[in-house]
C-alpha cells in the first residue's frame, strides 16, 4: 500500500472519529500507522464537542442559550505532540451579543498538555503496529489527556449506527442467484450468517442471527427478516449449506419449491473420514473427488454409488452417510452447472472466507459483555468485509446458472427435495 500523500493528510485536518469509522479498511490502517494523524482526529473530536455545547449541532435550529453563540469558520492552529507541531483547524465560535470570538477552552488545554515521553510515543506505536487499539486508547488517555470513556462511547455510537444500517438495509435492488449459510463461533457463542450472491457476482452479507445451535427456529426468523427487507426469490435460489438439519429444514419451510440445495462437498467428505480408519482416508478421498470431477450427473452418481457400496464393507455408518446426502451433493451436476460453477458453489468456502475475514476485525475484542455488543461488532465488521470482497469467479455467466435453476424448478418431478434430513 502506498503512503498517504501530503495533500491527503491535509484534507484530514478537520476530520473526526465519525469520518474515520466510515473509511475503507486500507485508509483506516494507513491513518493508524501514523499516531500523529490519530491524535489530530481525536483533538478535532474534542473541539467539536465544545462547539456543540456552545453553538449546537451543525444546521440544527435547536441552539443552546437562545442561539447566543454561532459557528464562524475556522482559524489555523497547532498542538505540539512530542517534537512535532500537529496542524489543527480550530473552529471559531462567535458571541453574537458581545460581537466577539470566544476562545475554545479545550484548545487551550490541548496546547498546554505535558510533552509526551519517548516511552509513551513508543507505546502508542507498538499498539498501532499490533492493532491493539485498547492499548492505543490507554496511551492516548495517559499522555494526551484524551478520555478513554469518551473514545469508547464514540465507538459504541458509531457501531450502533452501523448495526442499524445493516439490519435495515433494503434488499429490493438486488437480484440474487444464490445464498450461502454458515455458523461461526465467536467467544463460544454462535453467529449464523447468510451471504447472498447477486446476478452480477457481488457477495452481499444479508443478515445474521445469534443462536446457540443450528436449529431451524432462529434461521426461519432470519429468512423472514430477509423477505421483509425485500429479498426476491421468485426465480428460485441455490442454497449452499453444510449438513445441518436445521438449515435444510428452514430453507424448505421458507422457500419451498423456489429452493435448490447444494450440499457442501468438503463437509461431506470430512464427515465420511470421521467414520473410517486412517489407512482408508487417502483412497476414499481420491474416490470421492474422482466422482465429483465427472462432468455428467449420471457418471458422478454412479461413482458415488460405487463408493457407498464399497464403504458398506468398511463402515456401514459411512456408507449410509454418503447415500443420505448423495442427491444434494450433485445438485450442480444435475442442472448442468458443475463445470462452470463447481469451484464457487459446491462448497461453503465462499462464506468460510467471509468468516475468516470477520475474525480479523473482532478477534482483538477481549471481553464480550452482552449480545448487543456482539451484534454491533459483527455488523460493523461485515460492512467492512463486504467492501473488499471479490466477485464470484465466472460471474459473467451467472445468468446461465439462474436459467438452469429456473428450468430445474419448473420440472414436476425432481429428486432435489427428500424427506430425509441429516449430515
Amino acid at each position: 500500500m502506498e503512503d498517504l500523500s501530503v495533500r491527503e493528510f491535509k484534507e484530514m485536518n478537520r476530520k473526526r472519529l465519525g469520518w474515520l469509522m466510515d473509511q475503507s479498511v486500507d485508509l483506516k490502517l494507513e491513518v493508524l500507522r501514523n499516531h500523529l494523524s490519530l491524535c489530530q482526529i481525536m483533538i478535532n473530536e474534542l473541539l467539536e464537542e465544545e462547539v456543540i455545547e456552545k453553538a449546537g449541532e451543525r444546521y440544527s435550529h435547536n441552539k443552546p442559550e437562545g442561539g447566543r453563540y454561532s459557528r464562524w469558520g475556522y482559524n489555523p492552529g497547532s498542538v505540539r505532540i512530542g517534537d512535532t507541531k500537529v496542524p489543527i483547524e480550530v473552529p471559531r465560535v462567535m458571541d453574537t451579543r458581545e460581537s466577539k470570538a470566544v476562545p475554545l477552552e479545550r484548545y487551550e488545554q490541548c496546547k498546554q498538555m505535558d510533552e509526551p515521553t519517548d516511552q509513551l510515543v513508543q507505546g502508542v506505536l507498538r499498539g498501532l503496529s499490533t492493532r491493539d487499539y485498547d492499548k492505543v486508547v490507554n496511551h492516548l488517555e495517559q499522555g494526551f489527556g484524551l478520555s478513554k470513556s469518551e473514545v469508547s462511547r464514540r465507538f459504541i455510537e458509531r457501531t450502533k449506527e452501523k448495526l442499524e444500517a445493516f439490519q435495515d438495509r433494503s434488499l429490493e435492488q438486488y437480484a440474487f442467484v444464490g445464498i450461502f449459510l454458515d455458523g461461526k463461533y465467536l467467544a463460544n457463542e454462535q453467529i449464523i450468517i447468510a451471504l447472498g450472491v447477486t446476478l452480477q457476482g457481488a457477495k452481499i452479507p444479508l443478515g445474521f442471527v445469534h443462536a446457540p445451535s443450528e436449529h431451524s427456529g432462529p434461521v426461519l426468523d432470519l429468512f423472514r427478516d430477509l423477505k421483509q427487507r425485500g429479498l426476491s426469490y421468485d426465480k428460485g435460489l441455490l442454497f449452499v449449506v453444510d449438513g445441518s438439519k436445521g438449515f435444510r429444514k428452514a430453507i424448505i419451510e421458507s422457500f419451498g419449491s423456489k429452493a435448490l440445495i447444494q450440499r457442501c462437498t468438503w463437509h461431506k467428505r470430512e464427515n465420511l473420514l470421521k467414520y473410517l480408519p486412517e489407512k482408508e482416508h487417502e483412497s476414499v478421498k481420491n474416490a470421492f473427488q474422482k466422482a465429483l470431477d465427472k462432468s455428467s450427473y449420471q457418471d458422478a452418481k454412479a461413482e458415488l454409488t460405487q463408493l457407498a457400496n464399497r464403504l458398506e464393507g468398511i463402515n456401514l455408518s459411512a456408507s449410509r452417510s454418503l447415500n443420505e446426502g448423495l442427491e444434494e451433493l450433485l445438485t450442480l451436476h444435475r442442472i448442468g452447472m458443475h463445470k462452470l460453477f463447481g469451484r464457487s458453489f459446491s462448497t461453503t468456502n465462499c462464506i468460510e472466507n467471509l468468516n475468516s475475514q470477520l475474525c480479523k476485525y473482532i478477534h482483538k475484542v477481549k471481553y464480550w459483555t452482552n449480545s448487543e455488543q456482539r451484534h454491533r461488532w459483527v455488523a460493523a465488521a461485515l460492512i467492512e468485509v463486504e467492501a473488499s470482497m471479490r466477485k464470484i469467479p465466472g460471474h459473467s455467466k451467472l445468468t446461465q446458472l439462474q436459467n438452469a435453476i429456473i428450468l430445474e424448478l419448473s420440472t414436476e418431478v425432481s429428486p432435489r427435495i427428500s424427506t430425509k434430513i441429516g449430515t
